[in-house]
C-alpha cells in the first residue's frame, strides 16, 4: 500500500508555531559516535558551500508527508533524545531551483522512525503495524518475502493520524543559515513493512522567527530522503537493527521513491567501510520553488517534480 494524504490534513501555515525546546543538546548515542559527532561539531564544511560555482538543479521530487506528521513542536538540531542506533549527521542545503541561490531562514522539519521502525507520537500504531517487533535476525540484500498488510508509521493507509502519545524523539525543526544549510544529529533510521528506509522532511518559507519559534509562512517542499541498499544492509548487522525480523522493502521496490537518484531524495552517505557503527554522514541539496506551496496534498506517490530551467 502507498502513502496517501487526505484533504482534511492540509496545513494552514498561518497558524503554525514552533515551541522552543529547552535544555542542552543530547549527545549522540550508540556504539561509537566519532564520525557523526565530529561532523556535527564542525557544522557545514566549506566544500559544501559552493554558492558562487553552484549549478542549477531540477526541482527535488515532492512526496506525501505520511500519516504521522506532527506540526513542528521541537526547535532543535539534535533530535536523538535517548534512542539507540547508529549516530548520524544529516547535512541539508536548500536552494532556489530557478536561481540556485540559497534559501535563507527557512524552517526545515525532519522526522523518522527509530531503529526498530517505531514513530514517536504513534508508538502503539507503529508497533501494531509490524514495525518494532524485536526478535532476531538481520536483513539480507533481498527482502525476506513480499510485504503484506498495511505499513505502519508513514507508510500508507489513509490521511493524517492524530498522535497517540506524547513522545517526540527523532523529530525536530531548525532554520537554514545564510548558505541555505542546516544540520541535524539523529540516528540511522530502521525499517518497517512496506517501505524502504527513509526520512521525512518539510521546508517552510516566508514565516517569521520569533522568541517562541517560527510562525506563519507556507510549505514549499514536502519530501523524503532515501538510503542506498549497501548502507542499509550494513546497518542490519549492528544492534539494535540486527534484532528486527520485520520484512524489509528494498529501494527499488519502494512505492514512494521515484528512482531518480538525488532528485528523488537519495542521500550521499559517508561512513567507514566495515565501521558503519561509528557513524554516518548523510547529505543532499534540495532544490525548491519558494513561491509555490507543496504541502503533500498536491502530489502522488512516485511522481517526479518538474524540471527547472
Amino acid at each position: 500500500m502507498t502513502e496517501t494524504q487526505g484533504p482534511a490534513h492540509k496545513r494552514d501555515m498561518t497558524r503554525r508555531k514552533v515551541i522552543l525546546a529547552g535544555g542542552a543538546a543530547v549527545a549522540a548515542v550508540g556504539v561509537g559516535g566519532s564520525i557523526a559527532a565530529n561532523a556535527f561539531a564542525g557544522e557545514t564544511d566549506a566544500a559544501d558551500r559552493k554558492s558562487e560555482a553552484e549549478s542549477c538543479y531540477r526541482l527535488t521530487s515532492e512526496t506525501t508527508e505520511g500519516p504521522y506528521y506532527i506540526d513542528a513542536d521541537k526547535l532543535r538540531r539534535d533530535i536523538t533524545e535517548d534512542k539507540e542506533g547508529i549516530p548520524m549527521v544529516l547535512r541539508l542545503k536548500v536552494i532556489d531551483a530557478e536561481t540556485c541561490k540559497p534559501v535563507r531562514n527557512a524552517a526545515v522539519d525532519i522526522w523518522h522512525c527509530d531503529a526498530l521502525g517505531i514513530y514517536s507520537g504513534y508508538e502503539s500504531l507503529s508497533t501494531g503495524g509490524g514495525g518494532g517487533t524485536p526478535p532476531s535476525g538481520a536483513p539480507t540484500d533481498q527482502p525476506s518475502g513480499t510485504p503484506t498488510g498495511a505499513p505502519p508509521g508513514g507508510g500508507g493507509g489513509g490521511g493524517h493520524e492524530e498522535p497517540t502519545d506524547d513522545e517526540r524523539y527523532l523529530r525536530g525543526t531548525w532554520k537554514t543559515d545564510k548558505h541555505g544549510s542546516v544540520e541535524f544529529r539523529t540516528i540511522f533510521p530502521g525499517w518497517y513493512r512496506g517501505r524502504a528506509v527513509h526520512i521525512h522532511t518539510k521546508v517552510h518559507v516566508d514565516g517569521k522567527w520569533t522568541d517562541i519559534g517560527y510562525e506563519g509562512g507556507h510549505t514549499c517542499h514536502t519530501g523524503q530522503f532515501f538510503f542506498e541498499e549497501a548502507a542499509v544492509i550494513a546497518s542490519g548487522k549492528v544492534a539494535p537493527y540486527s534484532t528486527s525480523t520485520t520484512e524489509r522493502t528494498t529501494l527499488t521496490e519502494d512505492t514512494i521513491y521515484d528512482q531518480s537518484g538525488t532528485t528523488g531524495g537519495l542521500l550521499k552517505l559517508t561512513y567507514g567501510k566495515g565501521r558503519i557503527a561509528k557513524g554516518v554522514i548523510g547529505s543532499i541539496t534540495m532544490a525548491v520553488a519558494p513561491d509555490e506551496t507543496h504541502d503533500s496534498t498536491d502530489t502522488q506517490p512516485g511522481a517526479s517534480a518538474s524540471t527547472a530551467s
